[in-house]
């Protein structure tokens, strides 16, 4: 049994983690009325935390190859749970705001390091295993979140969503003292800080660039200048990167085609996955009229069937080749969202569940292998740096494809009823709104905004997958050993 507390530790951290991604989703409506806040100012409490848990991964990844991975999880562990208080006991939107980045930073530490942590405790089938629990609490921690979300800010209030996070950090953290492993790591370099601005400022600059499209369209001024800024500070991230000696991402390992492919899948597989779920999720509440716990158990079948999976697949899909079940769970992932065309607007929530948990199988696959396989064709000393480019990418699949989605959503409604009630229909305001205008219509729009979210899903897996089914041969694309260094 002791051989599985770092698993423990890991997992606890990683549910932990993903979970504070969308529970704010489900608690907006509460937290917004005790707060006397917008629905612009709440939507930085959930971009906030997912722009610097992307920004700070590959940079937390490096740090930790050169500190020792477990003095990297174990700062980001305390960070998280300071954090978690602060947002807790947060007066004012303001203050919730900043709470969420510093635990978006205390998160990053955490995620950069627990697939390395987990690659340099076990080994053979026992790493198959801990790589099959591990992707189930991923799997399941992004779905679960509303779920928990919901019969929290039900039963305690919208408060409680981030201090249950304090029990689960000090279990973590003692875990994390007692069974993981050590070493002080190569301690070689210094952090990557140009690395870490341009990067930070670029994916910053990009998302809050289509958050703005969806606001003030494609042409508005403000938005092209914020977007065009963001592409350059990305450029001027890969300049640098190319002629740093100890990089933050050595983009070197992009030209090996296992690799390259193995984040794009990351990406694709949070952002056709995961973040159609808030559209669910606001679907069930504003248009169905469910409240917030029964609006998360919507979700659960994904939740459920990708923990399963995930856990049983660890065990017995040992062996067979990452290609496979990367390849074919983002396939299936691109089923489900498929099947969720079938919702119209007469449709109920139950018209979602197929689909859902088709989806489910498709994350239980592919999101345990994809972390061993990103760290199966590098060095182990590049762990940490696989580790985090791996995360970076499945959390910027996530960010960007949010609000890319929300502006094509919101542009399909547009067709239907024009600019401003499409926007306050896919804003949550359906009450105020069948005030006004048909119930029927409105959801019959809402319902052809799905459609378009589900559909645009459903291809980028599909092209994913077969990208990975095509290229994805990690056992002879893995990086090189250094030449050793001359004697003499």
């Amino acid at each position: 049994m002791r051989k599985w507390l770092p698993l423990l530790a890991v997992s606890l951290s990683t549910f932990m983690l993903l979970v504070d991604l969308t529970i704010v989703t489900i608690a907006a409506p509460d937290l917004a009325a005790e707060l006397h806040s917008s629905f612009s100012a709440l939507q930085w409490t959930v971009d906030l935390y997912v722009l610097v848990l992307a920004s700070l991964l590959m940079a937390a990844g490096s740090l930790a190859d050169r500190l020792g991975h477990r003095r990297v999880f174990v700062t980001g562990l305390i960070v998280f749970a300071a954090a978690s208080l602060a947002c807790g006991l947060a007066p004012d939107t303001g203050t919730l705001i900043l709470a969420r980045g510093v635990q978006g930073a205390g998160a990053a530490a955490m995620y950069a390091t627990n697939a390395a942590l987990l690659g340099l405790t076990y080994t053979g089938r026992d790493r198959s295993v801990a790589f099959g629990v591990w992707g189930a609490a991923n799997g399941a921690a992004a779905a679960a979140g509303p779920i928990l979300g919901g019969l929290l800010t039900e039963q305690v209030g919208w408060r409680s969503i981030f201090l249950i996070n304090l029990p689960v950090a000090v279990a973590a953290l003692i875990l994390a003292r007692l069974a993981l492993p050590g070493g002080r790591g190569s301690g070689a370099g210094r952090l990557d800080l140009p690395g870490v601005a341009t990067f930070t400022c670029s994916v910053s600059l990009i998302v809050y660039g289509l958050i703005r499209a969806g606001e003030a369209g494609w042409t508005d001024p403000a938005t092209a200048g914020v977007l065009a800024a963001g592409v350059a500070a990305a450029l001027l991230f890969l300049l640098l990167e190319r002629r740093r000696e100890q990089p933050m991402l050595d983009l070197a390992l992009f030209r090996r085609p296992a690799f390259t492919v193995l984040m794009a899948g990351a990406a694709g597989l949070t952002a056709a996955a995961f973040a159609n779920t808030v559209f669910i999720s606001l679907w069930a509440q504003s248009v169905l009229g469910l409240g917030p716990m029964a609006a998360g158990l919507v979700l659960a079948p994904m939740a459920v069937v990708s923990f399963v999976v995930a856990a049983a697949g660890g065990r017995l899909l040992h062996g067979v080749p990452a290609r496979w079940t990367i390849g074919g769970g983002l396939l299936l992932i691109g089923c489900g969202n498929a099947l969720c065309l079938l919702v119209d607007g007469d449709s109920g929530w139950a018209a979602v569940l197929p689909g859902l948990a088709v989806t489910g199988v498709g994350v239980g696959l592919s999101t345990p292998v994809l972390a061993s396989a990103a760290l199966s064709v590098v060095r182990p000393e590049r762990a940490g740096m696989a580790n985090g480019a791996a995360n970076t990418f499945r959390q910027l699949g996530y960010a960007l494809a949010l609000p890319v989605l929300a502006t094509l959503m919101t542009a399909r409604i547009r067709d239907d009823l024009g600019a401003a009630v499409a926007e306050r229909l896919v804003g949550g305001d359906y009450p105020a709104l069948a005030a006004e205008v048909p119930g029927a219509v409105l959801r019959g729009a809402y319902a052809a905004g799905l459609d378009r979210v589900f559909l645009i899903s459903a291809v980028l897996a599909v092209l994913t997958g077969v990208a990975i089914l095509a290229l994805l041969r990690p056992a002879t694309d893995r990086e090189p050993a250094p030449a050793p260094a001359p004697v003499g």
